[in-house]
């Protein structure tokens, strides 16, 4: 996926570019996109606490992954890292449900200490793990007193200390360094234009994500189909956070764009319009002809709504999309 970093606008077409807004980029989105997620998280983990057992766990649980899903995809400043532990996926070589295996299998004691559990490796943490125990028949047939019940409250302790963490370091340090770019003591952002090229990336970047991997992966090959890749299929999410990605990087858009966005608008609203069409919330019917089709125009749709970004947004900005870390080598 380096070719974002390869595509060149043109920079020069414009006397006078336009100016992003990188304030309403964080006050309007992120920020509070951040803190509505925080907030769900530690729900989730008040409600953990009070009843571990699925059906008790389950409604807060789709609530935070609902916050979580308009700032998932970003992979700039506490985000780069902070983000892996919260939601590690894709996961093709199964470590969470193997981790999550050993865990249990030796009744590890450190599902009994939630400030521990941070040294856990992120494939047993975060919303994946959840989404394995609480809906997995593998794991989630457990009463209100055994060890599984025990490490569901954890795991959602951990996520919501992890929320708290991600909220805190955007809002103190790093909103200032992007706010602050091209000042004289920003060694981060030397120019403004290298703070809104940041943002812009991440918008990119996200909707890339979405059509190669949230639809990519259970799509598979024609002939091979991989549905089981689905993301979040266990809770019945695939398709809902598809769109819900989708849509935190179209108000994303609007916010650091600064202007009107009539093609964006258009091919947002085609994207809601295909994904409609899909039966299959889990992807399941990409193992029929028809079902992947619905699936192939979805993915499409998301494509050039990435484009007409790149045209609308990116060249009268005078900015190109730079390097992020979802990309791939």
């Amino acid at each position: 996926m380096k070719h974002l970093s390869l595509l060149v606008l043109g920079v020069g077409l414009l006397a006078t570019p336009a100016r992003a807004d990188i304030d309403a980029a964080l006050d309007q989105h992120i920020l509070p996109g951040l803190a509505r997620f925080a907030a769900a998280a530690e729900t989730l983990a008040d409600t953990a606490k009070a009843d571990c057992r699925p059906k008790a766990v389950r409604p807060a649980y789709q609530d935070a992954f609902d916050a979580w899903m308009p700032v998932a995809d970003l992979r700039l400043g506490p985000s780069e890292t902070g983000a892996l532990s919260i939601g590690f996926w894709p996961d093709p070589r199964g470590f969470t449900q193997r981790t999550l295996s050993r865990l249990i299998a030796e009744t590890d004691p450190v599902a009994g200490d939630p400030a521990a559990y941070a040294d856990v490796s992120i494939a047993a943490r975060g919303f994946f793990a959840l989404d394995m125990l609480l809906n997995d028949p593998e794991f989630s047939d457990y009463g209100a007193d055994s060890y599984t019940c025990t490490l569901v409250a954890t795991i959602a302790a951990d996520l919501s200390r992890q929320a708290d963490a991600l909220h805190d370091d955007w809002s103190g340090d790093f909103a200032q360094t992007l706010r602050s770019a091209g000042e004289a003591n920003n060694a981060a952002y030397l120019t403004e234009t290298e703070a809104q090229r940041a943002i812009f990336t991440q918008i990119l970047s996200s909707l890339e994500f979405t059509a190669d991997k949230r639809l990519g992966l259970p799509m598979g090959e024609f002939d091979r189909p991989r549905p089981a890749l689905a993301e979040a299929r266990r809770s019945g999410r695939s398709l809902r956070n598809v769109l819900l990605s989708v849509a935190g990087a179209h108000d994303l858009a609007h916010a650091l764009a600064h202007h009107d966005l009539p093609r964006t608008d258009a091919a947002f609203a085609h994207v809601q319009d295909v994904a409609a069409r899909i039966e299959d919330p889990t992807f399941k019917d990409v193992e029929t002809p028809q079902g992947r089709l619905r699936v192939e125009v979805l993915q499409q749709a998301i494509e050039d709504l990435r484009q007409t970004i790149v045209e609308e947004i990116g060249a009268p900005l005078g900015i190109a999309p730079g390097f992020n870390a979802q990309d791939g080598d």
